[in-house]
């Protein structure tokens, strides 16, 4: 069967001889999944999402109860990736210094000496992000915004490329502190683990840890490959009638009654750059409307606030967000003859 081809289905005529490398980047994606998916068992749509945040440039939070491979998920990919590595355990009495580093008398140069805190690294695992104080918590806003921190005055940039992989446990557990605005609004994607499937938990008791698959695994990429792909995934086309559509969808989340907190303009540009990175890991120089809709409630949802009577009325933010997606139609009139799908 034919379906009607869209003007977002085909890359701009000047861009139809340079779309090889999608089909090659595709590949080491693949392999990327594969590997991932043999340490996280049945967690497909996980990984897949993991590997498009940090392809899109963007920090990505594992919120889900403990004990279901968030942390797991983070050092696999940590050694797939390459580069360097830091975890960060953070806990009540963690100083933001610990975070960016500090300066240090050193006797012998008789000055003061910048000490590396443990965000120097091309990859940082925030384990526990919400058991910090908000003092520390907050230590992370220049570094995931700016990919920098000042420290006595001195701004350091951090290595490039640069992302954070941040978990946390739902905030209903004891000894938590929510997340401020400001920081939710700098991941790009939050995503959950969720409890493994009967048969995979069996997977995992008979072939055994993940965490020892994890420990043998050898790096796929090279940072500087890290950061080609990251380049290359900000060139794949986005039609202006649906960028137009993710505007209108973050717009409304705005206005919407049930909502006190609206997406932020960063929120579309992060919108925009995960929808691209996931059609660069389907081989695809171009975006088409599913890559965009199966995305908004992992980009958007942990953005949006409801109001309180909202809440009390049974609304969630996940449900206000579908129906805004069911109400808003997809920009038809961008209808244009082209490629057929069989």
């Amino acid at each position: 069967m034919t379906r009607m081809s869209y003007a977002w289905d085909a890359e701009p005529e000047s861009e139809r001889t340079t779309t090889a490398w999608p089909q090659e980047a595709s590949m080491r994606v693949k392999r990327l999944e594969g590997r991932l998916g043999a340490v996280l068992l049945g967690k497909e749509e996980t990984v897949r999402g993991a590997i498009m945040a940090l392809l899109a440039g963007g920090h990505l939070l594992l919120e889900d109860v403990p004990g279901v491979g968030k942390t797991l998920l983070a050092q696999a990919l940590a050694r797939l990736i390459g580069g360097s590595f830091s975890r960060i355990q953070f806990t009540p009495d963690l100083m933001p210094a610990d975070v960016t580093g500090s300066s240090i008398w050193d006797a012998r140069k008789g000055e003061f000496v910048y000490r590396e805190g443990l965000l120097m690294a091309h990859l940082v695992l925030a384990d526990e992000l919400n058991r910090a104080a908000p003092r520390t918590q907050s230590a992370l806003l220049e570094a995931m915004e700016e990919r920098a921190v000042t420290v006595d005055g001195e701004t350091r940039r951090l290595p490039e490329p640069f992302a954070l992989i941040a978990t946390q446990n739902p905030a209903a557990h004891e000894g938590t502190y929510p997340l401020p605005l400001a920081q939710l609004d700098r991941f790009m994607m939050r995503l959950s683990v969720g409890y493994p499937e009967a048969s995979e938990e069996i997977r995992m008791l008979t072939e055994g840890s993940g965490h020892r698959r994890a420990e043998t695994m050898r790096p796929l990429l090279l940072p500087q490959e890290w950061s080609a792909m990251q380049q290359e995934v900000l060139q794949v086309h986005a039609h202006p009638a649906l960028v137009a559509y993710m505007v209108e969808i973050v717009r409304a989340t705005r206005t919407a009654a049930e909502l006190r907190l609206g997406a932020s303009p960063r929120a579309t540009r992060d919108w925009l750059r995960a929808a691209q990175a996931s059609a660069y890991m389907d081989g695809r120089g171009y975006l088409i409307p599913d890559d965009v809709k199966a995305l908004a409630q992992p980009v958007l949802a942990h953005r949006l606030q409801l109001r309180a009577e909202a809440a009390v009325a049974g609304e969630t933010v996940a449900g206000t967000l579908s129906g805004i997606l069911a109400r808003t139609p997809l920009p038809v009139e961008a209808l244009a003859p082209g490629r057929g799908r069989r």
